[in-house]
């Protein structure tokens, strides 16, 4: 997939929210270490280094487009280009962190426990994910990808999955210490021409778009907006109301290390 990230970054601060609302829960006086795995433009890694200045930080990221941002951002930090399904620290992470990212990696039994087998002994997994599948958003671009025009070419197009939050408990609790769950919606206001549509451009469509030749990316992209805006109307002010829901967790202390 090719990741545009001035169009992530068109709703900066509602994305970085959650980010926010997350390492506000964590307690961790001075990390050594930190991971920021599936870092993006590394906005949320130039916060993670406000806090704790003198940690080590990493991210890791599979996006070109995405990394070329963050290393111009943040020179002092290591940056990988690797598959999450795939990466493994060097060393024991004493904070992993990670936001908006895991939802897009498969197997989610197999990679929490491996995840886990990386994070020092009194270290710290935080984790938050879009949990917004089963909203009227993401069932209309389900709808539009398997309809006869689309159903041969986007038909297969997976745009991330997540289980339900009593599963992570149970997950986690296998793997840590101490584990805490929960969820949060978030009632956007968005503003400008499409704001629903441009929202999901730089996320949830990333991967219906690398199927499509630009000629069919706005064809698509006509057609789901004229759905997206009889579900999401705008409101007298012009703006459009965007609930959004994710998923939260952190894990304290790992009762067991893998080898890395």
């Amino acid at each position: 997939m090719t990741w545009d990230p001035d169009r992530y970054l068109e709703f900066h601060d509602l994305r970085l929210r959650p980010a926010l609302d997350l390492m506000g829960r964590i307690s961790m006086r001075a990390p050594r270490n930190i991971v920021d795995l599936g870092c993006g433009p590394g906005n949320v890694a130039k916060l993670l280094l406000q806090r704790w200045p003198a940690a080590k930080l990493t991210g890791v990221d599979q996006s070109d487009e995405m990394l070329a941002l963050a290393r111009r951002g943040l020179p002092q930090a290591q940056w990988i280009d690797a598959d999450i399904s795939h990466w493994r620290a060097d060393e024991p992470v004493e904070l992993l962190f990670s936001n908006a990212a895991l939802h897009w990696v498969e197997d989610h039994p197999g990679l929490f426990a491996r995840l886990a087998g990386m994070v020092a002994r009194d270290g710290v997994m935080a984790v938050q994910m879009p949990a917004n599948f089963s909203a009227p958003s993401h069932g209309l671009i389900r709808t539009l990808a398997a309809s006869a025009e689309w159903s041969d070419v986007l038909g297969s197009v997976r745009m991330g999955e997540v289980l339900e939050a009593a599963a992570y408990q149970l997950l986690l609790s296998t793997h840590f210490r101490a584990v805490e769950v929960w969820e949060t919606t978030y009632y956007q206001q968005l503003t400008g021409e499409d704001a629903v549509f441009e929202w999901l451009a730089g996320s949830t469509l990333v991967p219906y778009f690398a199927r499509l030749s630009p000629e069919l990316t706005a064809r698509f992209g006509s057609q789901l907006k004229a759905m997206l805006t009889q579900v999401y109307p705008q409101r007298s002010d012009g703006s459009v109301l965007f609930p959004f829901r994710r998923l939260f967790m952190l894990a304290r202390g790992p009762f067991m290390q893998c080898s890395t």
